[in-house]
């Protein structure tokens, strides 16, 4: 596990399938809190600080891509969902969401926990760049401003971007490395993500999500599909 004892709500209306969970990440050492649905989840969330929400898609009232859509309207905390269906629809639709993961059942919880070291793990590696003490390294882009210390995106106006843990390591790679094709493969290794089978399709999806975020016209995009299987990013990237 990770050095320092990470927080994390499980929202899951299965309760056999809930507790193994629960029981599971506890062996791991983590603090772990449960809901069974989204009503449970607000009131935990209103006076707690999480890490991490394992999120359910098969929910009563609102279901698990309506709750994922509306944490990330204000929060950028890592969300990993889990179903028991393992369509590829599903898992875009909850990617689309602003999921930064996506598990289908069943699952053995060793898998579960890795993806959850993944995800932690690189925003450790953040706080530990921001905390370094060294001045900032900002690019900018078409009047774009991305704080790799900070890990902020402004748009031209100033105003900062929300962007989810997943998305701003696929834009750092982009800014990185402008002008040249980057194949899916190599973004998934890049940007430190999951093997490329079966989820490779991942990166197609973080890549509609940024295109929504930074086109601000119609027709034209920051990042051009290739059709060899990559993509470029097309503007010129200069130190802020």
């Amino acid at each position: 596990m990770l050095a320092h004892t990470p927080k994390i709500l499980i929202v899951e209306d299965d309760l056999p399938t809930r507790d193994l969970i629960a029981r599971y990440l506890r062996d791991q050492s983590c603090l772990v809190a449960t809901a069974s649905n989204g009503r449970e989840m607000d009131r935990y969330l209103a006076g707690h600080s999480l890490d991490l929400v394992i999120l359910d898609l098969m929910l009563p009232g609102e279901d698990g891509l309506t709750l994922c859509r509306r944490l990330r309207g204000d929060s950028t905390i890592p969300i990993i969902m889990l179903t028991a269906k393992g369509e590829d629809l599903d898992r875009i639709l909850g990617l689309e969401m602003g999921a930064d993961d996506y598990l289908a059942k069943p699952f053995n919880p060793r898998e579960l926990l890795a993806r959850i070291n993944a995800v932690l793990r690189r925003q450790a590696q953040a706080g530990l760049a921001g905390r370094s003490g060294q001045s900032a390294a900002r690019l900018r882009f078409q009047d774009w401003t991305i704080d790799l210390r900070l890990r902020e995106l402004r748009d031209p106006d100033g105003a900062q971007v929300p962007l989810t843990s997943a998305e701003f390591d696929l834009l750092q790679v982009f800014c990185e490395r402008p002008g040249r094709i980057l194949t899916r493969d190599g973004l998934l290794t890049m940007t430190r993500s999951r093997p490329a089978s079966p989820f490779g399709r991942s990166i197609d999806v973080l890549v509609s999500r940024l295109r929504r975020k930074l086109d601000t016209s119609e027709g034209s995009s920051v990042i051009r599909t290739v059709r060899t299987g990559g993509y470029i990013f097309t503007p010129h990237v200069e130190d802020a």
